[in-house]
């Protein structure tokens, strides 16, 4: 076993050049993104922060009441919400609200084409998988600590986290939503004369749009997974409660915060599935 065990591979050597080497080299380029990407969801919590809670909370219903036509899920939003008001995690909420939809806005941007190229390339999918794989299975403190060197602390780190683990959901889903679009359809389509882009678009994506909305719903609970994380490398929101919470064996506030996120999660969750057809 000598001749396995005398040479060790240096793979932890070769992962820290490469982030030194992005530092000493990409240090500009890597300071601007993490500035335009804080200036960004800086922006849209303060401006989620204007409205007034009450407001914040007619608008709330009134979306899930317009979306799905349900009364008891208006009631149960409006009641959440003032349930979460109530315990005082209000401005922890927005600041989570927004960095879950701006990991999941970005992570759908990406996913779904590349979801969309992996279906239409046997060669991409293979190589995509293994890839795929590392990024749903590596443990998150993992790739936290080279988005920590790169980007320094705060959102912007949290933010790149959550993505690099959430992007999986929409690519995956996506793929396989086109990948069973029947053949008939696509053939019924060819036979009208449509580009391979009236296809995509007026036959491929609406028949795959179920699997692309199970992707995205997925997206933003992952997202929500990843709150408490972010929260350690300096990401506000009702991540760092919790850090507190478990730093002085608070049960009382832990509990708080984490109902806080599961109703946060629930709401999204129920506002963002396709209504069920009567």
């Amino acid at each position: 076993m000598n001749f396995i065990t005398g040479y060790k591979i240096p793979v932890g050597n070769w992962m820290t050049n490469i982030v030194d080497w992005l530092t000493e080299h990409g240090a500009s380029f890597f300071d601007n993104i993490s500035y335009g990407l804080e200036s960004v969801i800086m922006s849209l919590v303060n401006l989620m922060k204007w409205f007034p809670p009450i407001s914040f909370i007619a608008i709330a219903a009134l979306l899930a009441w317009y979306l799905h036509c349900s009364a008891p899920l208006a009631m149960f939003v409006t009641s959440a919400l003032l349930l979460i008001l109530n315990l005082g995690y209000w401005s922890e909420m927005l600041e989570t609200l927004v960095m879950v939809l701006a990991a999941t806005f970005i992570s759908v941007l990406i996913g779904v084409p590349v979801g969309i190229m992996a279906a239409h390339r046997k060669w991409l999918n293979v190589m995509l998988r293994p890839v795929l794989d590392l990024m749903q299975t590596i443990p998150t403190f993992v790739y936290l600590i080279p988005t920590l060197v790169l980007f320094g602390l705060g959102v912007v780190p949290g933010l790149i986290s959550t993505m690099i683990f959430s992007i999986v959901a929409p690519i995956r889903l996506t793929c396989l939503g086109i990948s069973e679009v029947p053949e008939e359809l696509i053939e019924v389509g060819r036979a009208f004369g449509a580009s391979k882009m009236k296809l995509l678009f007026k036959v491929e994506l609406p028949a795959a749009m179920p699997s692309i909305m199970a992707g995205i719903t997925q997206c933003i609970m992952l997202s929500l997974s990843m709150v408490v994380i972010a929260a350690l490398v300096g990401a506000d929101g009702l991540g760092k409660p919790v850090i507190r919470a478990l730093n002085t064996v608070n049960i009382a506030q832990g509990f708080e915060a984490g109902l806080a996120i599961v109703l946060v999660a629930i709401i999204l969750d129920r506002m963002c599935k396709a209504p069920v057809k009567s």
